[in-house]
């Protein structure tokens, strides 16, 4: 006789370890993502709901089983469903690029605040989303503004794989284009330099230090290079800062999220320099900055 819902439920709250980072995981959700995805209809688990659980036959409850062994075992519940939610949008997720955290919403929904701004003033933008990863940035801006045209890069040719599949998942392939190269150097063009009206990336930026204390979870199974921002964290966010103002249009926007400690540093830097005339900082509920907007002054391309 297959164990129930409620046995199989106590079984994960015996293994299930909350983490800080992922804060939408919960054993009731992760139970029931794990019973869909073996189901043959993969769902992310803030998504998964228990009266909407299909039926679990036989080979079903040996793939349910078989998934649970593999969580227990520390892979991310994201790489077996293989979805994450983000922005309300459903993404499909993998080792390819750094699961999707809600960190980073902060920093999408402070940007999509500018670019619908921007957009009704100007009409069509050009917007530009380097460190792309899945393309969970990327796609949001153009699912929820239909007058943005969005470009995206990564490094990683693997996590621009993956970006092109959550581009065609939601149907975006009109408005969105992803390209392989290191920061803007895919975008070192006419069409590009000194026209973008907004530009973000979601950086590594946890300290090489500290990259050996991660949890086993994240270390083991994400891209090192997704999250090691080098000695001190913030190198890739010293270069992205040198580099957008070339390329924003006079009042384009900049934004990227930061690290823990990071944010007040950053935005006095930003601040000082004369390359952009305001700085927004967006803090998480615990009052940590987790993201900075600053905008281009007219100057900024002379």
């Amino acid at each position: 006789m297959q164990p129930t819902y409620r046995d199989l439920l106590q079984e994960v709250q015996r293994f299930w370890t909350p983490l800080p980072d992922k804060p939408e995981e919960t054993p009731e959700g992760l139970l029931c993502a794990l019973w869909h995805t073996a189901c043959g209809a993969p769902v992310s688990v803030e998504r998964a709901a228990p009266t909407e659980l299909p039926l679990l036959d036989g080979a079903a409850y040996e793939r349910l089983m078989a998934l649970l062994e593999r969580r227990k075992a520390g892979v991310p519940l994201a790489h077996l469903t293989e979805r994450q939610s983000f922005l309300g949008l459903e993404l499909v997720a993998g080792p390819a690029a750094l699961i999707p955290r809600k960190e980073t919403e902060i920093l999408g929904r402070a940007a999509l605040g500018k670019i619908g701004c921007m957009a009704k003033k100007r009409g069509e933008l050009r917007v530009v989303d380097v460190c792309t990863g899945s393309g969970n940035l990327a796609t949001a801006y153009a699912y929820y503004e239909p007058l943005a045209r969005v470009y995206a890069s990564d490094l990683s040719a693997e996590a621009v794989t993956l970006a092109r599949r959550n581009v065609e998942h939601l149907k975006l392939a009109e408005r969105v284009a992803v390209r392989l190269g290191d920061l803007l150097e895919p975008f070192e063009s006419p069409e590009f330099v000194g026209r973008c009206d907004f530009l973000s990336c979601n950086p590594p930026y946890i300290s090489a230090a500290k990259v050996k204390e991660m949890h086993p979870e994240i270390s083991r199974h994400e891209p090192e290079a997704a999250f090691n921002g080098g000695v001190y964290g913030v190198s890739i966010l010293m270069k992205l800062v040198r580099q957008a103002p070339r390329f924003l249009r006079p009042g384009g926007w900049l934004g990227f999220e930061v690290g823990h400690g990071q944010g007040q540093g950053l935005a006095r830097q930003l601040e000082r320099n004369g390359a952009f005339e305001a700085v927004e900082i967006y803090a998480d509920a615990a009052g940590e900055i987790r993201a900075i907007l600053a905008k281009s002054r007219a100057a900024a391309l002379a």
